[in-house]
């Protein structure tokens, strides 16, 4: 039987604890979603439900402070007096001013101070950083609705950091440890442990744990013990290489050629259905990831689901979408955006309001150290757009590196579902890959509703594979793949495979289907003998 694993790491409190492990980081079930969640004000009248929040926090805070220690109610009132610090404020509303959401306004302003703070030569500045995301998640679930929950009494708190107040809230009389990826021994909560002679080690390194695995916390030596098959996460340059070639597999046509056959998760139940074994991830929609603006703007909530999927598909590759919302596509909270009125959709939405898409970007080149992660962007049109996409990815990638945050740079690519792209496919030579989305190409071809594209598919076929086997010619040898519905209707797949398609991605429901359609046909979409 394999040893159990013992991680060194500073001691930021003595003590030894052990208990099952509490994930920080690990995302909610969809069964704890809570549909009752009011939406989140837009910027229009953004200013006073931001005040509101503060107001609730600061009440929050207050009624915490009751009955602490001399200790814990300084740290408390530190926080109370930078939220009622008028800077602040003022400097979120005047980012609402320039048609900011009220959300993405209030994240900004504060993620500005934290990487002032992270950024600092002094180990207790840098410490104060946490200080200022615990004031930014308490107002950010005040603004959604959704406060900050408690964790399990006994377990070992298991995460990158953990906020003075979250420590606060906690019941430690029944025992319980931390351990931190980073954090400070310079740190409130540290001192906060010490105080409550709480076990606690920081500057673990990531490490893989599941929910409820058995941890003991070493605050004397400076340890993390793991049950066996434990394991340190690689640091970004022992991380696999992503990639979306085509891999030879299990599966081939009748006459030998090598096909991929991806799956397409839409909702968050199936990425429990995943299997490992037999399928990677051709498409992730990451639209379910993201219910509301508030959803859009926590980004520790989006990078817990992307490392879900990414752990959970093992050594196979996985495409995740960034979001593809507007036009017909609305989000909670943000209907009164200037980029929503002029019905962007897509790439477009995301350059028109980047607040959005530097959350993302951050939870994706976080998440890509877990697993083979490319990213795929949606409504693309002009090269152009994928470059200035790029450009956010570096940038943030710049400030995740100062910070010393594990992340990635993962293959970007990009769907083909207007027209014009796929007729000037060669223009795109920034695009690490390609993905043929049907359903809009579809509609955009046929001039069709959403409503009536599903009925005027077959009369739009030949087109649509027309087209497609002309841009696979101009993909000029970068992977392909096609993800729109098309790929998981059998009476599609030989001419599909005719325009010279290898990789398909499906739905989970469709994969058998399509799997037995390829074992009987040829590469060149003929019928193999005796079928």
């Amino acid at each position: 039987m394999a040893e159990p694993l013992r991680l060194k790491a500073k001691s930021a409190s003595p003590g030894i604890a052990s208990g099952p492990a509490f994930l920080a980081e690990e995302p909610k079930s969809p069964s704890s979603e809570r549909p009752d969640v009011p939406p989140v004000p837009n910027a229009a009248g953004g200013y006073g439900a931001l005040e509101k929040a503060i107001d609730i926090s600061i009440g929050e805070l207050e009624r915490l402070a009751e009955g602490t220690d001399p200790e814990s109610r300084d740290i408390i009132d530190f926080q109370i007096e930078v939220l009622r610090d008028p800077t602040i404020a003022e400097a979120t509303g005047a980012r609402m001013q320039a048609d900011e959401n009220v959300v993405f306004a209030w994240v900004t302003t504060l993620d500005a101070y934290i990487g002032e703070l992270e950024a600092a030569d002094e180990e207790q500045m840098r410490a104060r950083a946490v200080d200022i995301l615990d004031i930014k998640n308490r107002v950010l679930g005040a603004l959604a609705g959704t406060p900050i929950a408690d964790f399990p009494p006994g377990s070992v708190f298991v995460g990158k950091d953990m906020e003075p107040s979250r420590f606060l809230a906690h019941d430690w009389s029944k025992g319980g440890g931390i351990a931190l990826f980073a954090g400070s021994a310079a740190g409130h909560v540290a001192l906060l442990a010490r105080a409550k002679s709480v076990p606690m080690v920081v500057g673990t390194g990531r490490f893989s744990a599941a929910d409820g695995d058995p941890v003991s916390v070493d605050g004397d030596a400076g340890a993390v013990i793991l049950q066996a098959g434990g394991m340190l996460i690689p640091t970004p340059a022992q991380a696999p290489a992503a990639d979306t070639q085509t891999e030879s597999g299990e599966l081939r046509t009748a006459d030998g050629v090598p096909i991929q056959l991806s799956i397409n998760i839409n909702d968050p139940a199936e990425i429990d259905a995943l299997d490992p074994a037999t399928a990677g991830v051709g498409l992730m929609r990451s639209e379910f990831s993201v219910a509301s603006v508030a959803d859009a703007a926590n980004e520790e909530r989006q990078l817990a689901i992307y490392r879900q999927v990414l752990e959970r598909a093992g050594d196979k590759p996985v495409i995740i979408r960034m979001l593809d919302i507007g036009g017909d596509k609305p989000l909670a909270g943000l209907q009164d955006l200037p980029a929503l009125a002029s019905g962007l959709r897509g790439i477009r939405l995301l350059l028109a309001q980047p607040e959005i898409a530097r959350v993302q970007a951050r939870a994706l080149l976080r998440a890509a150290v877990f697993g083979r992660l490319s990213v795929m962007l949606p409504m693309v049109t002009f090269p152009d757009e994928i470059d200035r996409i790029r450009d956010i990815f570096r940038e943030e990638a710049e400030k995740l590196g100062r910070r010393a945050v594990p992340h990635r740079m993962p293959p970007i690519g990009m769907m083909v579902e207007v027209p014009s792209a796929a007729l000037m496919l060669d223009t795109f030579g920034s695009a690490a890959f390609f993905s043929f989305g049907t359903n809009d190409l579809t509609q955009y071809l046929a001039a069709s509703t959403r409503d009536s594209s599903e009925a005027d598919t077959g009369k739009a076929a030949p087109a649509v594979l027309r087209l497609i086997a002309q841009a696979v010619k101009l993909a000029a040898g970068k992977p392909t793949s096609i993800c729109g519905d098309m790929a998981g209707d059998p009476h599609y797949l030989p001419g599909l495979l005719a325009a010279g398609l290898r990789h398909f991605s499906v739905a989970p429901a469709r994969r058998p289907a399509i799997r037995s359609a390829i074992i009987g046909l040829n590469a060149d979409g003929t019928r193999a003998a005796g079928e």
